[in-house]
């Protein structure tokens, strides 16, 4: 037996040398496992008594590819010599051109750098159910270890693609159908049918497959180039891109050729501004569900099964559907049958939704609305362990429904509110479970949309807020724990979204141009066409309340409010700052301008009345530093556990541009010296809008980022 660092190997009475990666939780491959993955393949290579090689994973899994410390050193210190020389060095010269056969044996996952070893073996053999999949893009990098070159010789060129581009998974069933996996086995058999696989090899019985050297999976040339071709049309990221790029290159150049040029991308790419905002998102999506004095005390979490939700409209039928989809029984209660019955026709046809999206099938449609129940009555709800409520944003309908789930509901029920504006201890004042209440705020669509914020007040238990952690990742949420102020954290830090466009177009900057320059940085949509599609009403409700609990640094302007006079309600009479024709997409209304010239002549703002000059860039920081600004008052008031926290919300809440790693990630990018110089200037120029906020203001002084670590 041979043991270093996290590989073991062990050569049986048989001549198959075992080597095992062992490095709880995921059996990641860090450098030295790679470096002793290399020399356990040389020995069993050069010794007279082995014959084949199988290679496994312990503790039910096989390998979750490479460990992401790895990559965090490289971005730490500038130098891809950090990285493995794993594609080359260990697939390709030990693995697949080392004269003795080597068999996978996979089971629980084969992940990312996992894969590409399961793949550079000459056979792989899973248990049932094993995930297999190559998510590097996700991170902002391209598999770095055979994996564009190895897995469309092994699937198929359209089916490689998918998965590349997708980052998903699929199953070892999927993988044996397509090609992928060789046999299915229990995990019993696992390693001795692997190990007889492996003799077989040797003995002639089983073929000596190199996957780099396949071409029968990939089809005609012609063909491959086409799906590679209708891919670009989708998928444009520059890293994407460069991911078909270096397929192409295989498909035309042969498989090690797109070995050589895949390393050459993969190290251009770990070093890219994409990469490190990617992998900063991972990382800080991991760290949310950690609350220091909450998570780290001992606390185990209760399970919750079953869940009441009070309030059938958009966001109760919403967050009933997401319930459902994550296997938990529902009982939605509503105040009489027509209400009832409109809300569970939501439910449904949010999940009808997903079957014409391909996301659901018919019977998995049956199976989850079996978990609904529709009830009228709150006796229905006396054995739930959670209650959300979802009702209309007034305070006294709130307050007595938590009078009333009191007095039926066990004593270790949970009150939740979905409330994005009322604060928790005025909703739970007339009780007497303030240590049980807390604020679960999901953004619509509630089935859809992935980030929770977990509003906790001064009296929540640390017990319900573990308790409601592990519930949101049931339910395949992303949580963010915050404490209790107008607009918890996400709302909050992009109020001044909802008023830095209106300020340009008060000062005379085209709002179409605006709304180019922030589709064009990554935002889905730009703030006036959000404008047109959320509602007028509701964004003149949002600034109102935010106006009231933040008077020193909010812009008032009327220009909304004339566009409601001026008969403008916008997509819903298809004219705002866009017509809206059904069947076509939407065009600029140039008749707008008469609209903000009125509200132009109202504010006064402009110097002398006429627009001023500004770049695209100036256009983008003017917009977007204020959010970094009320973001670091959003820190410094300590909502938020952490400054990427506010990241996570950027990014799931506000569809803020993943790959710029959040809102407070890209401001360090930028440096807070600059931004508070920029907002300091604009504070003079235009008013306390842009007033920088004192965490701001002592940063920069500093030197110092706004974010910090994860």
């Amino acid at each position: 037996m041979a043991k270093k660092a996290s590989i073991n190997m062990e050569i049986g009475n048989d001549g198959v040398a075992v080597i095992t990666i062992l490095n709880p939780p995921v059996n990641a491959l860090t450098l030295s496992a790679i470096e002793e993955l290399k020399r356990c393949y040389q020995e069993a290579i050069d010794s007279d008594s082995v014959k084949a090689i199988v290679l496994s994973g312990a503790d039910g899994r096989f390998c979750g590819g490479l460990d992401i410390s790895v990559v965090e050193n490289v971005h730490k210190h500038g130098d891809i010599s950090l990285l493995p020389d794993a594609s080359i060095g260990l697939v390709v010269n030990k693995m697949e051109n080392g004269k003795k056969p080597s068999v996978a044996a996979i089971q629980g996952f084969a992940l990312g750098g996992g894969l590409e070893l399961a793949m550079g073996c000459s056979a792989r053999i899973a248990t049932a159910k094993a995930d297999l999949g190559l998510p590097e893009l996700k991170l902002g990098v391209i598999p770095g270890c055979g994996g564009t070159q190895r897995l469309p010789r092994l699937v198929g060129a359209s089916k490689a693609v998918e998965m590349l581009m997708s980052s998903k998974t699929i199953t070892s069933e999927e993988g044996k159908e397509l090609g992928l996996i060789d046999a299915i086995v229990s995990s019993e058999e696992l390693l001795a049918v692997a190990r007889c696989w492996a003799l077989d090899i040797v003995e002639g019985r089983q073929p000596h497959c190199n996957s780099l050297e396949k071409t029968d999976k990939l089809g005609p040339k012609d063909e491959s180039l086409e799906i590679l071709k209708s891919a670009r049309q989708r998928y444009r990221a520059p890293h994407y891109s460069a991911c078909l790029d270096v397929i192409e290159e295989g498909i035309i150049s042969g498989g090690y050729s797109g070995v050589l040029k895949e390393d050459k991308v993969f190290k251009e790419l770990v070093l890219s501004n994409t990469a490190k905002g990617l992998l900063h998102i991972f990382l800080a999506e991991r760290a949310t569900s950690k609350v220091p004095g909450v998570t780290d005390i001992g606390l185990k979490p209760r399970r919750i099964e079953k869940v009441a939700v009070v309030g059938g409209g958009l966001m109760g039928s919403g967050i009933a559907t997401a319930l459902i989809l994550s296997n938990m029984n529902v009982v939605l209660k509503e105040i009489n049958h027509e209400y009832l019955l409109k809300a569970v026709k939501s439910v449904e046809a949010n999940l009808q939704g997903l079957i014409t999206r391909g996301q659901l099938n018919q019977d998995k449609m049956k199976r989850t609305l079996s978990l609904l129940k529709g009830t009228l009555d709150y006796e229905d709800l006396k054995d739930v362990d959670m209650v959300i409520e979802a009702v209309n944003e007034v305070v006294s309908l709130k307050q007595s429904i938590f009078e009333d789930i009191e007095k039926v509901c066990s004593s270790d029920c949970i009150f939740a509110s979905n409330t994005s504006t009322i604060s928790l201890d005025v909703i739970g004042e007339r009780t007497s479970s303030q240590d049980r209440i807390l604020g679960i705020h999901l953004f619509s669509p509630a089935h859809v949309m992935t980030l929770v914020e977990i509003v906790r007040t001064e009296n929540t238990s640390p017990q319900v807020i573990v308790d409601v952690i592990r519930f949101t990742k049931i339910m395949k949420k992303v949580p963010i724990v915050v404490k209790n102020c107008t607009g918890f954290a996400v709302n909050r830090s992009f109020f001044p979204y909802m008023q830095g466009p209106d300020l340009l177009a008060n000062l005379g900057v085209d709002i179409f141009r605006i709304d180019r320059v922030i589709t064009e940085f990554g935002m889905r949509l730009g703030p006036f066409q959000l404008q047109d599609l959320s509602g007028y009403g509701i964004f003149l409700a949002g600034v109102k309340e935010f106006v009231a609990a933040f008077p020193d640094c909010a812009f008032q302007s009327p220009l909304v409010q004339l566009m409601v006079e001026n008969g403008r309600e916008g997509k819903k009479n298809g004219k705002g700052y866009y017509t809206y024709k059904k069947g076509s997409k939407p065009e600029a209304d140039h008749s707008v301008i008469q609209v903000i010239e009125e509200s132009m002549r109202y504010t006064n703002i402009a110097p002398g009345g006429k627009p001023i000059a500004v770049t695209d860039e100036e256009i983008l920081e003017m917009i977007f530093f204020p959010v970094v600004n009320e973001a670091c008052r959003v820190i410094e008031e300590g909502i938020v556990v952490r400054a990427s926290d506010i990241d996570i919300a950027s990014v799931h809440g506000f569809k803020f541009p993943s790959e710029t790693g959040g809102v407070m990630f890209w401001a360090d990018t930028i440096g807070s010296e600059y931004i508070y110089s920029k907002l300091k200037t604009w504070h003079e120029a235009y008013g306390d809008f842009y007033k920088p906020s004192t965490f701001l203001e002592q940063r920069a002084a500093k030197g110092l980022p706004l974010g910090g670590s994860c």
